[in-house]
């Protein structure tokens, strides 16, 4: 199964992917010509720190082609239970703090609420239950915690 997107972070992605692969390419090409214009390319600073933008852009480029590639877009709206896409207010159990998630991939973006994976211990108990139920989970050290769910968006 592929990453799961809400549409707008796929076509937030998309946009992104298009703009890097044209505009900032040529851009990154301009910036490594002119710094190859100084001269000595060995003690030439603009020049190195050109390549290194470039190989940042190339690599964000592939983690975008990847995940569009193997995404699966989710529509979350309407859902009386969690899932990939919807955003979660739960509270540990013996805690009075309500914490809000994102149950989704890291590239959905929300102000202000943390992304937990749908692969995740907390995300996968999520999964599938609704307003008023608890769930358990073991956490990666072998605690075991108990969350309810307090509402869906």
């Amino acid at each position: 199964m592929g990453t799961q997107l809400s549409p707008e972070a796929h076509a937030r992605l998309t946009e992104e992917l298009q703009q890097l692969s044209t505009v900032g390419r040529v851009e990154i090409a301009g910036q490594i010509e002119q710094a190859r214009a100084l001269g000595d390319l060995s003690e030439n600073g603009d020049y190195h720190a050109a390549k290194e933008s470039q190989g940042k852009m190339e690599l964000r480029i592939r983690q975008l082609q990847a995940t569009l590639r193997d995404a699966e877009i989710v529509e979350a709206s309407g859902s009386d239970s969690v899932v990939a896409g919807t955003r979660v207010t739960i509270r540990y159990d013996g805690d009075g703090d309500t914490e809000t998630y994102l149950v989704g991939s890291i590239e959905e973006q929300y102000e202000g609420v943390d992304v937990v994976s749908p692969g995740s211990p907390l995300g996968a108990a999520l999964l599938h239950h609704g307003v008023g139920d608890t769930v358990t989970y073991s956490t990666p050290a072998g605690r075991l915690l108990r969350v309810e769910i307090l509402s869906i968006d």
